[in-house]
């Protein structure tokens, strides 16, 4: 069911992820919320306990097991429309606004409790096909530390250093998709 704010619903991709065609440069993974799940979502975590926007960040990576981490682009904009559609008020905390659901937004959460169990039940499947059945923990924890270092990097990115950082994940990936094999022929090669 839509709400009566449907009209001003992001059609942009900002719900999440989605895949660009041709995977170019600066593209992302595939979709992982469908239009209207995040939003969704987020309206029932915060009916669930008042938190800050970084707070819903975390909460939602740990819903995939680290596997997915919606970005502050796709996070802020969609707590704005919450809150601009009286959904969730935010009181600034702090300097950091606190949000809070709103007697529109508990009505919307009641009116759409049939939708929220979808968004679990794809959340659920969204994260094992993003995590992988077979993934070890160990490399888990290094995709995580890589993500926290492009997160701990942000902003400090001057021409030489996009083509360094670039470099060395481009040749991971390439040497990750070649496996062993055609790494240690190269090593003898040379």
């Amino acid at each position: 069911m839509r709400d009566h704010h449907s009209h001003r619903e992001h059609g942009d991709g900002r719900d999440g992820f989605e895949k660009r065609p041709g995977r170019e440069r600066g593209g992302r993974g595939p979709r992982v919320f469908a239009p209207g799940d995040l939003k969704l979502l987020l309206l029932a975590l915060i009916a669930e306990q008042p938190c800050h926007g970084y707070d819903l960040i975390r909460q939602i990576e740990g819903m995939f097991d680290g596997a997915y981490s919606p970005s502050p682009g796709v996070i802020y904009p969609t707590l704005t429309f919450l809150e601009e559609s009286e959904m969730i008020t935010g009181d600034a905390e702090g300097g950091k606004k606190r949000y809070s659901v709103t007697d529109a937004g508990r009505q919307s959460l009641s009116d759409q409790a049939i939708a929220l169990e979808g968004v679990r039940m794809r959340i659920d499947v969204s994260k094992r096909s993003l995590r992988g059945h077979d993934r070890p923990a160990e490399i888990h924890e290094a995709v995580h530390n890589l993500r926290h270092a492009l997160q701990l990097h942000h902003g400090r990115w001057s021409p030489e250093e996009i083509i360094r950082v670039a470099a060395l994940l481009n040749n991971t990936a390439k040497a990750i998709v070649d496996g062993p094999a055609v790494q240690a022929a190269q090593e003898n090669a040379e």
